[in-house]
């Protein structure tokens, strides 16, 4: 019988970390274990994700224009984008509350032992260095903002900087909408050839996709096992209480409630794409799988799907702002900082605020993190104590910001009067033809 790819990706994701989890059982510390991690398992992992994101910023780039040029009218692109962003700030907001009351009813930070918090500060020092020396690089004022409108938009692609990428191709579809037709058509060809182009590459990359995922989940596994989570138990349970109830609990009422769309349905459709964001703990490299199950598998028009997924890959952070209020609070109670309820809603913001400015890779938030700690009097070296489960964590965070993203994707097009097949309701919800 011919399995499906999310099956066969499934496949590789278990039985990548059962080995990753019994090589560290039996092999932990062993120098050939490092070495087959650095020079296997790691390459060929990192063959699948650099595919993914290879094709991230031509995508962008051509799936944005050709969506705000496929509106044609500006009202539209207008109701859209406010409905979108307004969808997007509200999930977030509810993320982060969700944390801020986990965090003060489970008080994660109240039981680590000093010799634990030494021992990690000493381990993840190297990582600690470098991260400290990017938050020192970030400015959190009025040029960050400035950033996004690039001078030069050809350099800010090559840096990899998403959201200036964004700003030019929303500019440019903008553009294309009020100049002659004849005029812009032959770009409009263009733009949709380079789109079909990354999606036959997304094809070729997501035929290695069990491999290449079985490969990243073995490389995390083998080299921290779970006995650095069982340490940390109480602090990773919290943040994904949070993820959980965000993922399965919040995203499911609105789907029920707002869309009418069945969210049994939603989740097995969506496995591909949430095991892809698992992996790779990257919002960016799981785009093109985001676009393609969106529009191919939940029937998205293709307008709204290129407007919202690249927009939320880089602004629709939700996981990523309850993980870092929770690891705030978290690293305050560690350290013994006070903090009042103003002080909490404060982080909280922050939290929003920097997971916008978050960049859709590995470890993105981190940096800005250690902004956040230092505005409330914790010390920034205290990250250190998190790094060894950030990567887990980072997985999934990365998860519920994808999802997140989709779940957008369905709502905007619920509203904007697109009808789901029979199957794909929620049975309580009657929705007009």
């Amino acid at each position: 019988m011919k399995r499906s790819n999310h099956v066969k990706m499934f496949l590789g994701f278990a039985i990548g970390g059962f080995l990753g989890i019994m090589a560290n059982l039996f092999f932990g510390g062993n120098p050939n274990l490092e070495f087959i991690i650095k020079n296997v398992a790691e390459p060929v992992g990192q063959i699948f994700l650099r595919t993914m994101i290879m094709v991230v910023i031509p995508m962008v780039f051509a799936s944005l224009a050709l969506g705000v040029a496929g509106f044609g009218d500006l009202k539209k692109l207008g109701r859209i984008g406010a409905k979108t962003f307004a969808m997007f700030m509200i999930s977030t907001f509810m993320a982060s509350i969700i944390g801020l009351l986990l965090v003060n009813t489970i008080k994660p930070g109240a039981g680590l032992s000093p010799e634990l918090k030494e021992r990690l500060m000493s381990t993840y020092k190297e990582d600690l260095k470098k991260n400290l020396d990017k938050a020192d690089k970030v400015k959190f004022d009025i040029s960050l903002f400035l950033n996004i409108i690039p001078k030069n938009p050809i350099k800010a692609a090559a840096d990899g900087d998403m959201l200036a990428v964004i700003f030019f191709s929303l500019m440019l579809g903008i553009a294309l909408t009020r100049i002659h037709r004849d005029k812009a058509q032959p770009f409009i060809a263009f733009l949709s050839a380079l789109a079909e182009s990354m999606i036959a590459i997304i094809n070729i990359a997501l035929k290695m996709a069990p491999v290449g995922v079985g490969a990243l989940i073995f490389s995390v596994t083998a080299r921290f096992g779970i006995d650095l989570i069982i340490k940390l138990i109480w602090y990773v349970m919290t943040v994904v209480s949070g993820l959980a109830i965000q993922l399965f609990v919040v995203y499911s009422v609105y789907l029920i409630f707002f869309v009418g769309y069945n969210p049994l349905h939603f989740f097995k459709t969506i496995e591909g794409i949430l095991l892809t964001a698992f992996s790779t703990s990257s919002s960016n490299a799981t785009l093109p799988t985001t676009l393609k199950v969106t529009e191919e598998e939940l029937g998205i028009p293709n307008d709204i799907c290129s407007f919202v997924l690249p927009l939320g890959s880089t602004v629709n952070m939700n996981g990523t702002a309850l993980f870092e209020g929770v690891t705030v609070l978290f690293l305050a109670q560690v350290f013994g900082v006070e903090l009042s309820l103003g002080s909490q809603i404060i982080v909280t913001f922050m939290a929003v605020l920097t997971a916008v400015g978050t960049a859709g890779v590995p470890g993105g938030s981190i940096p800005l993190m250690i902004m956040v700690l230092q505005m409330v009097g914790v010390p920034g070296e205290g990250i250190a104590l998190i790094l060894g489960v950030d990567r887990f964590l980072d997985m999934c965070r990365t998860t519920v910001n994808v999802a997140g993203d989709v779940v957008t994707a369905v709502a905007v097009a619920r509203s904007e009067g697109v009808t789901f097949p029979l199957r794909n309701r929620f049975p309580p919800v009657s929705l007009p033809e």
